[in-house]
Formats: structure tokens, C-alpha cells, sequence
């Protein structure tokens, strides 16, 4: 009869390992990495798989090593650059087995100089959920069918900059730095130690047969704030977690509520929701009308704000209309300019109370400290 494993003790050997070759920036990514790497065992107990992305603003930070570490952890790897949407929905469906995806240099997809890449994009949102699929035609001239091919399966990438909004609100987020001169770990020789991860990968296999009755259908208590799409995303982690007990549920949450905390602080959301914000927060501050001319003065005299050079232009009034026409007023009517008395004329511009109901449900709170009006404002109806 197999010994059980005590999950507490084989995830702490796994955060160890993870240690020895990974310096990650705050704890917090310690305890993600290992939920995510034990959390692959037990895919199909949960209704989606959040994507672990290993980002940073440099090369030489050590994201491929993390993915080499991750590698020797996680069942049926498959390493992946460049590969096509088409090779990777067809491994995925093999029937030998599924894959875990570990997608390295994933900027040369989605970075600024390679253009969208909606099909590879579509891959990794569909197999988000277990019940994603691809559709593919199979077949020759005219006698082609559609096909679903099953999508969904752990992924993790890492590359540079950032990923689209729709696979960044689907992962877990780990920013990683150079290491620091006095920050040392061990050199990672892939004879000597794929051995040992394997070892911990084959044990986290064996405890994953013992947990699977605990987190199957498991509805882990979130942490206060952590709702929607996070909560999505953590809730096969937590879920890990209070199966394997000892002091992981505790660091699992603490875990949880600093990288939400960390993703919301480095998502600007889109452009427009970053204008109405700026809107908000620096040109309409006191101020209940402002002219459109004003507007967009201001909003391009910004410092670290994207306003005086959109593809080599400064925003215009008709690009200007267009944005904020995507949202509506209180009244659901599109955020549109109305005329401003002014002294001697009538100009064109917006209303801080058609705005209102937008920056309630689309701006993060406003700054605890908002800045003073702007002087010469013109409120004079």
C-alpha cells in the first residue's frame, strides 16, 4: 500500500526547488509558481485553468528559467517558440495525452513589432475553460466539415512587455527583475536537476490522485475584494491549497490578494478608459463644462500620458468625439459634445454630468488626493 503524501510538506519541496534557481519579487510568487505547477496535475477537476505569465521590461531577467524549473514539474511538457496556433490546438487534442504548453519568448507573437496574432490569441482565451474548443475545417475542396478540436489546457509564457488584455485578465502575473548583485541562486544544470524536479513532479502526481476528491467541485472562500475574473483565476489555486493544508491556505490568500492588488495597479485599461481617467483625474478636476478646445489642450500638454502622439499625432476633436461616444451618459444616450456659453460665443465641448456615470463604472477610484482646479477655468454659463 502507497504511503500518503502530506501536500503541505510536498508543496513547501516544491517552493525549495523553485527557490534554488528562481529569485522571484516578492513572496508572493513563490506560492502562485507552486500552487500553478501542482494545480497542472489536477486540470480537470476544475472548470478553468488560469495561464501563469512571466513577463518583465528587460531580457536577462530569468523568465526562461522559471519556465525550465516549471518544466521539470508539471506533466506531459511541451516547449513552445513560435509555435502556430494550428500545432499547438492539435497537440492539445492529441489523444496520447494533453499537454502542458510552456510558451517561451511570446513577445515575438504579440509584441509590438509582430502585428495581432487573432488565431493564436483565440487558442489561449478558448482553453481558458474546460469547455473551450477550436473550430477548424478538415477535409479537401468541398467536402470539408467543421471541427471542434478541444482547447483547453495549462499554459504557461513568458516574454517581455505585456499581453493582451484578454490573456493578461486570465493570468496569474509575475513580473520579474535582473537579479540584484547580492542575490544569488544556484546554476541550473538540466543533467543533474531535471532528476530531482522530476521526482517532485512524479509525487505531486501521486498526491494529486489523493486530492482529487477534495478540490473536485471545491468552492474556495475568496478574499475579500477578489470577485469576477480574478477570482476565476485564483479559485483552482485556493482550491490546491486548502487541499493540501498546513499554512498554505493562509499564504495561498495573502498570495492571491497581493497579485490582484499588483495586476490592477499595472492595468491602465484600454485608451479609452485611460481618457476618461485623465478626464477625471486632471482636466474636468472642480470643473463642470470645459470647452473642447481646452479639453484637448490639456489632455496633450499631459506629461507620461499617450494624448500628444497616437501613431504620430496628437488626439483630435474627431478622434476625440469618437472615444467618448463609445460610452453613454446616465440617461444611455453616447457621451457627446453640447454647447458652451462662454463670454461672447458659444463653442462646443463636454459636461462633466454626461461623464459622470462613466467614470463611475469604467475609472479605478479616484487619487486620494485630487489635484487642484486648473486656473482660468470658465464655468459661466
Amino acid at each position: 500500500m502507497t504511503a500518503t503524501i502530506d501536500g503541505a510538506t510536498l508543496l513547501d519541496e516544491v517552493e525549495a526547488f523553485h527557490r534554488r534557481f528562481n529569485v522571484f519579487p516578492h513572496e508572493a510568487a513563490y506560492v502562485a509558481v507552486t500552487l500553478w505547477d501542482a494545480h497542472a496535475h489536477l486540470l480537470d477537476c476544475f472548470e478553468s485553468t488560469p495561464r501563469l505569465a512571466i513577463l518583465s521590461p528587460e531580457p536577462g531577467s530569468g523568465k526562461s528559467r522559471v519556465l525550465e524549473v516549471v518544466e521539470t514539474l508539471v506533466p506531459a511538457p511541451m516547449t513552445a517558440v513560435n509555435a502556430s496556433a494550428a500545432a499547438l490546438f492539435r497537440s492539445v487534442s492529441n489523444p496520447s495525452g494533453r499537454p502542458t504548453i510552456l510558451f517561451d519568448e511570446i513577445d515575438t507573437i504579440f509584441g509590438p513589432k509582430a502585428g495581432d496574432n487573432e488565431e493564436l490569441r483565440g487558442f489561449l482565451n478558448a482553453g481558458h475553460r474546460r469547455t473551450g474548443v477550436t473550430y477548424r475545417c478538415i477535409g479537401d475542396g468541398g467536402n470539408q466539415t467543421v471541427q471542434a478540436f478541444p482547447s483547453y489546457c495549462a499554459v504557461a509564457v513568458a516574454g517581455l512587455g505585456n499581453l493582451p488584455d484578454t490573456i493578461m485578465t486570465r493570468s496569474v502575473i509575475i513580473r520579474m527583475r535582473r537579479r540584484a548583485r547580492n542575490e544569488k541562486v544556484e546554476a541550473f544544470r538540466a543533467r543533474i536537476h531535471e532528476a530531482e524536479g522530476h521526482k517532485l513532479r512524479d509525487r505531486l502526481a501521486q498526491w494529486a490522485e489523493h486530492a482529487r476528491g477534495f478540490v473536485m467541485g471545491a468552492w474556495p472562500d475568496m478574499p475579500d475584494g477578489v470577485t469576477d475574473r480574478p477570482a476565476d483565476v485564483w479559485e483552482p489555486l485556493l482550491a490546491i491549497a486548502d487541499a493540501a493544508g498546513g499554512n498554505w491556505p493562509e499564504r495561498a490568500r495573502e498570495a492571491c490578494v497581493a497579485l490582484v492588488t499588483a495586476s490592477k495597479a499595472n492595468d491602465k485599461g484600454s485608451l479609452g478608459i485611460r481618457l476618461l481617467a485623465d478626464l477625471r483625474d486632471h482636466v474636468m478636476v472642480g470643473i463642470d463644462r470645459l470647452p473642447t478646445v481646452a479639453i484637448l489642450d490639456r489632455l496633450n500638454a499631459l506629461d507620461d500620458a499617450p494624448w500628444a502622439d497616437l501613431h504620430g499625432k496628437p488626439l483630435d476633436n474627431r478622434r476625440l468625439s469618437r472615444m467618448l461616444a463609445e460610452y453613454m451618459t446616465a440617461d444611455n444616450e453616447p457621451i457627446a459634445s453640447r454647447n458652451i456659453k462662454t463670454a461672447g460665443s458659444v463653442l462646443k465641448g463636454y459636461y462633466a454630468a454626461d461623464l459622470t456615470d462613466a467614470w463611475a463604472r469604467y475609472c479605478p477610484p479616484p487619487p486620494e488626493s485630487p489635484l487642484p482646479p486648473l486656473p482660468d477655468t470658465e464655468n459661466t454659463v
